[in-house]
């Protein structure tokens, strides 16, 4: 899992339409949760050129989206 310093919890990947942090999603209280796109590491994964393929081959072990995700 992907925490933003906000505590959001971040899913890259599907050009940023399941993330929390884009801009769009309210937390339990009603309240926007920030836009983090702009201090996120994977945001390259969210632009619309990236591609399923990417994902495929993708060597980081800790994001959701990837094949090989590892949980500690």
């Amino acid at each position: 899992m992907i925490v933003d310093i906000t505590g959001t919890v971040l899913l890259p990947g599907n050009s940023g339409k399941d993330c929390l942090g884009n801009g769009k999603h309210k937390d339990n209280n009603g309240n926007p949760i920030e836009l983090c796109c702009d201090e996120c590491d994977y945001m390259l994964c969210c632009i619309e050129t990236h591609s399923d393929e990417a994902c495929k081959i993708c060597e980081d072990k800790y994001c959701p989206r990837s094949p090989n995700l590892k949980l500690p």
